[in-house]
């Protein structure tokens, strides 16, 4: 498996993703190939959307600046965080657990990192249809069937740093269900799942890295998955998913805060 990052110039709001993208592997001689998976990074999806907030231009409740202290975190920020969370479960130091879209994420995908001063970008709208999108407009402009995935960060329990995440995907089914193969020994498996997905994602955020490297985009070649040769009807997106009431760690916090009663 080959991986090869893009790298641009600063993207601003509302600019058009996949035509730069394109221009800048045309100007590097590489040819995109059907089976190939593009993974974006979210926050320039967020950008394309125009999902940028200037952070001042918010105005925080009383409930949420005792939050703010308590978590070390500008009163503003924590009041556009939790309009964008669909669940709160908490903090620690400057940092919020939050679902958002069903996935558990910090600060509900609200980041202040390589955005002007003073400015959030949110998270993006929709990711999985935009991904759908994307994967449609390619093959209009190539030819090529590929995958295409949208790729965020986020920490992960028990664990020091961030690790990415797909948040929304296209062209691809992003577990392999190994329920019933059977292990070295022959035992069946009971309850395992590959979220290849994830993987990916993992792979594709070591070359995006977090601090100025600009590197938008990656385009895997090479991975041991399988891409739809059609568009249509797109693949089950929900599928990577799970509901709160089957997540080993939203079921851990739920049974321990009854235990503490």
């Amino acid at each position: 498996m080959r991986l090869l990052k893009i790298q641009t110039d600063l993207v601003k709001p509302r600019q058009d993703i996949i035509k730069i993208i394109l221009s800048k592997l045309r100007e590097s001689n590489v040819m995109i190939e059907d089976d190939d998976i593009l993974a974006v990074t979210s926050k320039v999806v967020s950008l394309s959307q125009g999902r940028l907030v200037h952070v001042d231009r918010i105005k925080p409740s009383d409930h949420v600046s005792n939050l703010a202290k308590r978590y070390n975190l500008d009163p503003k920020y924590v009041e556009l965080i939790l309009r964008e969370a669909d669940e709160f479960y908490g903090g620690t130091d400057q940092a919020l657990c939050t679902v958002k879209d069903g996935l558990m994420i910090a600060n509900a995908g609200v980041d202040r990192k390589n955005v002007p001063p003073r400015y959030a970008v949110l998270f993006p709208k929709e990711p999985n249809r935009v991904a759908e999108y994307a994967r449609r407009r390619i093959y209009r402009l190539t030819g090529k069937f590929v995958g295409v995935l949208i790729v965020d960060s986020r920490v992960t329990p028990l664990r020091l740093g961030t690790v990415g995440v797909a948040v929304g995907f296209a062209g691809f089914s992003p577990v392999r269900d190994c329920r019933g193969l059977r292990d070295l020994y022959g035992k069946p498996l009971q309850i395992t799942r590959h979220c290849r997905v994830d993987d990916l994602a993992g792979a594709a955020h070591l070359l995006m890295g977090e601090v100025d490297e600009r590197v938008i985009a990656v385009l895997i070649k090479g991975a041991p998955i399988k891409i739809a040769h059609r568009l249509r009807p797109p693949l089950q997106q929900n599928s990577v998913k799970v509901s709160t009431n089957r997540c080993l760690f939203i079921n851990a916090l739920r049974y321990g805060s009854r235990s503490q009663r």
